[in-house]
């Protein structure tokens, strides 16, 4: 996997990175690899300051059978999601929506939303900017192998906060 210093143009084959202008290509499991501290699902971060984007950050997210993910709201950043597996509702502003796979849901910034998935496992692709989601996972979550981050509700809503997001 890149750090944040090196771009891998063959799978297996990173190249040092030579400045911010010059693009880099993931391999499929490319990125940083982190376990939602909520509900065990897979999460890679792909894009993010760190990775040597300043404006924007992109990653994809796993959510178990029934996990869904609790409304909240970014007040500062926009957000995108690409459904890439399964089906489930979003809800925006307290409107619930269908999303299945190959949907798309736009979220301007300060728009309440969430994700419930009871009966299938949702795979989704985000993109958000400015970044600050990257931060938020980076702080709650682990990495495979290491011990489960504990958090209590009003530790994870500190950290929310910190980068720019309230829950419900």
């Amino acid at each position: 996997m890149p750090d944040g210093n090196d771009i891998e143009t063959q799978p297996g084959e990173p190249v040092r990175a030579q400045s911010h202008s010059q693009g880099w290509v993931l391999g499929p499991s490319g990125g940083e690899h982190l376990i939602h501290f909520r509900d065990g699902g897979n999460l890679f971060i792909k894009v993010d300051p760190a990775s040597r984007s300043g404006n924007l950050a992109m990653g994809t997210q796993q959510l178990p059978v029934g996990a869904g993910i609790p409304v909240h709201r970014h007040f500062h950043m926009e957000e995108v999601f690409h459904v890439l597996e399964g089906r489930g509702t979003v809800t925006l502003n307290d409107v619930p929506h269908p999303c299945e796979s190959g949907g798309t849901i736009f979220i301007p910034r300060n728009t309440w939303h969430g994700f419930a998935n009871p009966e299938q496992e949702l795979v989704l692709l985000w993109i958000m900017a400015p970044p600050g989601l990257d931060g938020f996972f980076r702080e709650t979550c682990h990495r495979p192998g290491e011990p489960r981050k504990e958090l209590t509700r009003e530790q994870r809503d500190a950290i929310a906060r910190k980068y720019g997001t309230e829950f419900r």
